[in-house]
């Protein structure tokens, strides 16, 4: 057992937050920790890290034990540049680095034949330092961090930069790889995938998988959690419900625990109510009784203890509110709702994407993909036409109306309430607007807090209301499922699959993906491809490609050697003065072979071509083009097999 929590209580000021929470895990276990926004996981890291104490029950973690938290909100010393703050992980090895440099200072100062007792002195120190170094990984450090940064998806070039001048999600990610660094025996990771694109997210996956410490990871994202975790906690109520499995075996256990509870409950009820009749009954009768009977009066006392003295069965709640998002449109767009002809966009001489060609149709649903600074949120700029391309035109259908729901920060200087800020944006009278705000999960008091004190959730929550309200035929959506809590994802998903007009959403959310989109935009590497599908077809696809783009460099490498083997087999013929008969015949097999050779190179040339043609943007949205395009590539790659056929034959027979 690596930690252990017992009847853990913790207020927030008046607001109960954590009523009785009580679980334990043991070492080396990846635990997900999940729950609505609001329940208190937060709060439950913040007590585990020491940072909080909790009003009532105790925390145990076993002695000796290191701890790592990855925070929402990340700060740093002044002028720390990123590469400091990784080196912080490696604390130890780099102390023994600086002494170990004093003490070569030292001896080269000293010199062995001046003061052998000192000399001897030093070099021990220096012998344990260095063992002490090598034990530590300071051997390591810099490849250890390279590749955990490349990993994250922290460029070599960021590491000069000041830590304070990062953008929220680059100071998350640099967090995180200080903290995967530093190889705590007990991880505490909260959100760490709300700023990683899909390869980083792939990437932490498959280091967690590996990783030989405890994690404790609050995320809401459901195939980051089925692929990590293997116990879940949930906190409900202010309490904590193990399941020992992942995400989806979770679902699972839970839908049949609350089954299972509530008929307990109607048991225990129907009980309850007989003891309760069987009271009533026995007062009654004692109180009839000519004289009073008083033993019916102690036969009711009793039973009532027994009573009292019941374990009551909570009565579970089987389906609980979740943000009431009905997407509804005034007025249908025309057939093209969106249009990108050869769009292109580069900044400080670096291409983000050129040639961006694609019409996006009235009801299609489109999810723009890419890593990190690829460019995604810039389209979506030019899209709404608050950026102008460098090339090319971008422009919106007839009858289109946009709404827009980007990554904005929660405003530092919001003094508004949640009321006054929605009744502005949407132009309602109060009691109108409590209404609608409930239905976002805005409750009594909930409507009175600045906006400037809403949590992540909340927020996106509140600008969901607003956009809502203003009823678009045309959705455009940055990251809209970030810092939402599952049942939030789902009501969402729910809404756009409802939702009649066109959407077009940047995500890393594979889930939401797959389930919402039947349509991919991809940028990278400056190239912008269109992929018909959801995101797992996509990586069937991208797997494939591979494969095939391996096999093309096997085959490339192989079609090299055979030139060299057949110019060896011939060399003893000419070189040896073998007879003309013998000698004609090997020149013959080496001209055929030679003949195969030419006719190999001649099909991979035209095997590329097709490939090279196949990715030209232009071709993005023309599917009976590319489907062409496959059966000639179909008919190519045939015929290659059977010139590889011939040409071993040809081998062979040298």
């Amino acid at each position: 057992m690596i930690i252990s929590c017992q009847h853990i209580q913790k207020y927030h000021g008046a607001q109960l937050v954590l009523s009785d929470v009580t679980f334990e895990i043991r070492q080396g276990e990846t635990i997900g920790l999940i729950g609505r926004n609001g329940c208190g996981k937060t709060t439950l890291l913040r007590l585990l890290s020491g940072e909080e104490q909790p009003d009532q029950g105790q925390i145990a973690i076993r002695r000796g034990s290191t701890l790592g938290l990855l925070a929402q909100i990340q700060d740093a010393d002044a002028g720390e540049s990123v590469y400091a703050v990784l080196q912080r992980s490696f604390a130890e090895p780099l102390e023994c680095q600086r002494r170990l440099r004093e003490l070569e200072a030292e001896m080269a100062a000293l010199g062995a034949d001046q003061d052998e007792a000192a000399w001897n002195r030093l070099l021990r120190e220096y012998g344990i330092l260095q063992e002490q170094f090598e034990r530590a990984g300071g051997y390591e450090i810099e490849a250890s961090m390279e590749r955990v940064a490349m990993g994250l998806g922290i460029a070599a070039a960021q590491f000069g930069r000041e830590f304070a001048s990062l953008s929220g999600g680059e100071k998350t990610k640099v967090a995180l790889a200080a903290l995967l660094l530093r190889a705590p025996d007990i991880l505490l990771l909260d959100e760490p995938t709300n700023h990683l694109d899909m390869e980083a997210i792939e990437w932490l996956e498959s280091f967690l998988q590996t990783y030989t410490g405890t994690v404790l990871v609050i995320s809401h994202d459901r195939y980051f959690l089925d692929a990590v975790v293997n116990k879940v906690i949930e906190i409900e109520d202010g309490e904590a419900i193990t399941y020992h499995t992942n995400y989806s075996g979770y679902q699972t256990e839970k839908e049949a625990r609350l089954l299972r509870q509530y008929a307990d409950y109607q048991e225990q009820q129907k009980k309850i109510k007989q003891m309760q009749e069987s009271i009533k009954r026995l007062i009654e009768w004692g109180n009839r009784s000519n004289p009073p009977n008083p033993s019916f009066h102690r036969r009711a006392a009793s039973m009532q203890k027994a009573l009292d003295r019941m374990v009551k069965v909570k009565r579970p709640v089987l389906e609980r509110k979740a943000m009431d998002l009905q997407l509804k449109q005034d007025d249908r767009s025309g057939n093209q709702a969106l249009i990108l002809d050869a769009v292109g966009k580069a900044y400080g001489g670096r291409a983000l994407f050129s040639g961006a060609s694609e019409v996006l149709r009235y009801g299609e649903t489109a999810a723009l993909i890419g890593g990190n600074g690829a460019g995604k949120s810039t389209l979506l700029r030019i899209i709404l036409g608050l950026e102008e391309p460098d090339s090319g035109s971008c422009a919106l259908g007839s009858r289109t109306v946009p709404g827009y729901l980007g990554q904005e920060a929660v405003p530092e200087d919001g003094s508004l309430t949640v009321l006054r800020y929605f009744r502005e944006q949407a132009g309602l009278e109060e009691g109108e607007a409590r209404g609608r705000l409930a239905r976002f999960l805005f409750y009594g008091g909930d409507v009175f807090k600045s906006i400037a004190a809403l949590s992540g959730g909340e927020w996106t929550r509140l600008r969901f209301a607003v956009l809502m309200h203003r009823r678009p035929n045309l959705l455009i959506l940055d990251e809209p499922t970030n810092h939402l809590d599952i049942e939030s994802r789902e009501a969402l998903e729910e809404a756009l699959e409802e939702y009649p007009g066109t959407v077009l959403a940047v995500s890393h959310d594979r889930y939401f993906i797959n389930r919402c989109f039947g349509k991919l935009w991809t940028i990278g590497n400056g190239r912008f491809t269109v992929f018909s599908g959801n995101y797992e077809y996509y990586k069937e696809k991208q797997r494939e490609l591979a494969a095939l783009a391996d096999t093309a460099a096997e085959s490339t490498a192989g079609s090299a050697r055979p030139a060299g083997a057949a110019a060896s087999r011939q060399a003893p013929a000419t070189d040896g003065g073998a007879a003309p008969g013998r000698a004609g015949t090997a020149a013959r097999k080496g001209s055929s072979a030679a003949g195969w050779e030419q006719r190999i190179a001649a099909a991979e040339a035209a095997l590329a071509g097709i490939d090279d043609a196949m990715l030209d943007p232009a071709l993005a949205s023309d599917a009976p083009r590319l489907a062409g395009l496959q059966l000639e590539r179909e008919a190519a790659q045939a015929e290659l097999d059977r010139l590889y056929a011939g040409w071993l034959e040809a081998a062979e027979a040298l």
